[in-house]
This record gives structure tokens, sequence and C-alpha cells, in this order.
């Protein structure tokens, strides 16, 4: 007789679950992938309305390999099932000075805008360069799928992070070799991508800049909710289960290990294992309120720092716009003294920056013909830094924006609003059970990355896992799936079971 399958389940299908579930499956491990709402995805939900589509949260794909090594994982091609469109310029940044900037990886084209803005920075920029070269290959390509289950792999890895002088600041060490104002902006947002602050994050998240350069910036064809629904179709041609409107309550636990899940609508499930692609607290607090050896730690996690929140505006318009890019980020008139005030609170602030996103600019599909869809993101303190009344400034945060980006960026945008929607950190707290209505897990400080993070695998309760932006390496989508690779790695080992690559 043949010995039994192990049976895991994995909760929440963000690209962190999903990255995970394939991967487990494709090993052979029956898996099953439990989610709350009525569509995979997580914060990749996708909206729909008047014949547009919009992506509810991840809008920037970077780092490619990582998505086709899980098709691979399977025997597969990813061209098989999706399609990435690159975009260009990267980003494009604006000033309300009148000053504006294309970002991407044509070197020559940075260059001569950092010439002609400030010449003497052209060759610290390129000194830069070299840093973030040598960052990325220590902090991305070797330790960004390994875990850090004990405080010796942290200490093995402390010797290069005090090199690159990982204690200090992203702004810091952008400001070390480039002295423009504005220049410094544009080297230093990238943090606020995976929900950082570039005045605290640690300088070792400079890599996220050479990781572009690298492999450039793409868009998912028919928007990002396209690369969920193809990995979802892989996941269950591999035989996975996927249940949808399934809230989970309580994961089950018989003398100090998992043995199973109960969700709200009354099925209950007996699994060898656990993974939670949830938020870390929620996960610690909320569904394991019966296990004591949890309680410790879900206590310990309130006591961090957390990423800020984010408000959004989905909208679309019966005209186009080719006068902006697909990717646009707003300054406002402040940056340091605004983003303690995002990250601080108490209150919400009088002026914001913004990214603009106009997908319609690479993939007319997602909107219709003639019609521009986009969003626009504002990032805002957290329901902790901020007890603001969400239900009564929503409407009105809204108003403030679309009235700036009238002004300033999009030419008669109230007459030719055709929809609009909005997400406040309500909504992070109560549909994604996000702590604190938090938009990306644990703050990207360098005291909580890596081994201080949450553990890919708990080291106390046994057959518990995490994957996704609370544990390592952290949030974005090239986060999110290394991390699905580093829990796979461990959770395969634990059971048994042999990786398929």
């Amino acid at each position: 007789m043949p010995a039994r399958r192990p049976t895991v389940a994995v909760i929440g299908s963000g690209f962190g679950g999903l990255a995970l579930a394939v991967r487990l499956q494709a090993a052979g491990v029956e898996t099953t992938l439990v989610e709350k709402r009525d569509k995979p995805g997580g914060r990749a939900y996708v909206y729909e309305d008047e014949g547009f589509a919009f992506d509810a949260g991840p809008t920037i794909i970077t780092a490619p390999e990582c998505l086709e090594e899980l098709f691979e994982a399977a025997g597969r091609s990813m061209a098989d099932y999706a399609e990435l469109l690159p975009v260009h310029p990267f980003y494009r940044l604006y000033w309300e000075d009148g000053y504006r900037f294309d970002y991407s990886n044509d070197l020559a084209l940075i260059d001569e805008q950092i010439s002609a803005k400030s010449p003497g920075d052209v060759d610290g920029y390129h000194r830069m360069l070299r840093y973030v070269e040598e960052v990325f290959e220590e902090g991305y390509v070797k330790l960004a799928h390994v875990p850090f289950l004990d405080f010796w792999s942290m200490m093995r890895v402390a010797p290069q992070l005090i090199r690159l002088k990982a204690y200090r600041s992203v702004y810091d060490v952008v400001s070390g070799f480039i002295k423009d104002p504005h220049l410094r902006q544009v080297f230093s947002f990238h943090p606020l991508l995976v929900g950082g602050n570039p005045f605290s994050s640690s300088s070792i998240y400079t890599l996220i800049h050479q990781l572009e350069r690298k492999w450039g910036v793409f868009f998912a064809k028919g928007g990002t909710g396209q690369m969920v629904a193809a990995l979802v179709r892989l996941f269950e041609e591999l035989g996975g289960t996927v249940r949808l409107d399934c809230p989970v309550e309580r994961i089950r636990t018989r003398n100090g290990r998992v043995v199973g899940l109960t969700a709200a609508d009354g099925w209950s499930g007996d699994f060898d294992a656990v993974a939670s692609n949830g938020d870390v607290v929620h996960t610690y607090r909320d569904l394991l309120r019966d296990e004591a050896q949890a309680r410790p730690k879900a206590s310990a996690l309130l006591r961090r720092r957390y990423s800020m929140s984010l408000f959004v505006v989905y909208f679309g318009t019966k005209r186009r716009h080719p006068e902006l890019a697909h990717h646009d980020i707003l300054f406002g008139p402040r940056y340091e003294e605004l983003l303690h005030d995002i990250f601080e609170g108490p209150g919400l602030p009088d002026d914001f920056s913004l990214y603009l996103h106009a997908p319609t600019l690479t993939d007319p599909s997602v909107a219709p013909d003639g019609c521009e869809a986009f969003y626009v993101l504002s990032p805002v303190p957290h329901l902790g830094n901020a007890p603001i009344d969400w239900e009564v400034e929503g409407p009105r945060y809204r108003d403030r924006i679309l009235d700036y980006l009238e002004a300033r960026y999009v030419p008669n945008l109230r007459e030719d609003l055709v929809t609009t929607r909005i997400l406040t950190p309500l909504d992070f707290e109560q549909v994604l059970n996000s702590h604190l209505g938090s938009a990306f897990s644990l703050e990207p400080i360098l005291t909580q990355s890596a081994f201080f993070r949450v553990h890919n695998r708990d080291s106390r309760i046994g057959g518990l896992y995490f994957a996704g932006a609370g544990t390592h390496p952290g949030a974005g989508v090239p986060g999110v799936v290394n991390s699905a690779k580093a829990t796979a790695g461990l959770m395969l080992s634990d059971l048994g079971v042999a990786a398929s690559a």
C-alpha cells in the first residue's frame, strides 16, 4: 500500500500563499488553499465596474524570474499562462515646482537627466550603482529565499550587513552619493513600495533599485489579477483545492502541534501542517487564541512597529490621458516632514504625495474603448498612529485628492468620471485582517528584518509556518514570492518530501 500523502492547508491566497501552495502541490503534497473572500488574490484582489478592471493592490511586477521559477517547479512555462508587458519609463516623477524625471534602467537617459539637473551627481550616481549592485548580491541573490530561524543564522551574515552599512537609512546612504534634493528623492523613494520610510528603512532596501535595473518593471496583461488567475489555474491543474468564501476562524492544535482548521462556514479540515499567508498578528492573536504557546508571540507582536496604511481611489474616465506615464509619482511640497507625519501621526496631513497608476497606457484592455482606468494611492498613518474616522473622512479625502489631480495632472477629471470607489485603512483592518490597518505588515527597519521578522517556521508550535509580508524577506511581490520559496523548503523537509525544483 502506498504511503499516505501529507496534507497541508495554506491560509490566504495572496501572492505569497499562492506561490507556497503551488510549490507544495508540485512536490506532491496534498494542499488546500483557504481564502476568506469571494475571489483569490488577497491584496491583489480585482474590482470590476462599468467595464473597467481595477487591480486593488500590487500593480508593479519586478523580478519576473521568481514567478517564472514557480511555473518551472511544476514543469510548466509561465508564457503559457500569463504575459508580462514591459513598462517604460518605470516611473515618471513630478514635483509641484514643475520638475520632472523619467526613471528607468536606460543608463544614458538617466545620466542625461542627472547632468541637466546637477552635473556633479553623475559620478555620484555611478558610485551608488556599484554600491546597490553589491547590496543586491548580498541581500537578494544570497539571502532573500533563505530562512532565518535562529540568532546564529543572523550572525553569520552580520559582517556583510555591517560592511554594507545596513544600520544606515536608505535616504542617508543615497545622500552620501547624491547632493541635489530632487535627485535624492528620485533614488530614495523605493522603500515606500514595501511599506518603509526612506528615512528609517535599512539601506539594504536600496537593492530594489538594482532589482529593477536588472530585470525591468512589468505589468501583467489584463491586470495583476490575471497573474493571480494564472497561478490559481496552475495550482488546480496540479490537483490543488481552493476554498473561497471560507474565512478561517481557528487553527486547531493538540499537544502544541497544529492539527487542522475550522472555518466560519462550518467547514473543518485536518492537516499535517498549516501555513498562514494572513496577517501575522491576526494569526497569532485570533486564529491561535486557544493555543497557550501563541500568546507570548501575539503579545510581542503587538509591541512591534507596523508600516503605514494606504488610502486608494479607483476611478475610470471616459477620456484617455496619453500625457501621463503608466506609473506616476507625484511629490507634494514636503518630503521628510510628510513621511514623518505618515509614519508617526498623530493625524492626517494636510498635504500628500501620491502614486497615480494608469495601466491603460500599457494595456488598453483594462478599460472600455477610449477610456482610462486609474488608481491613485496616498500613504496615510495606520489606525494606531492616527485613529481617523475613515467612514466620515474617506469621502472628503477622496474629493481632496481628485481636486488636486484635476488642478495639476488630469484636466477635466470631474467631468470625465465614469466610476469611483475608495479603499481606506478600515478596509485593510476589517476585510484583510491587517493589524492597525497596516498595508505592509511589520515596518521594514533593520531590527524587524531577516531573523527579527516573524520566522518562516514557528519554533514552538509544531506544523505552523508563515509566508507573506510579515515574514522574511518582507513585502512586495518578489518579497512574498521568495518568502514562499523559503517556507516551502522548510515544510517539504519537515514533511519528508523532496522539492520539485
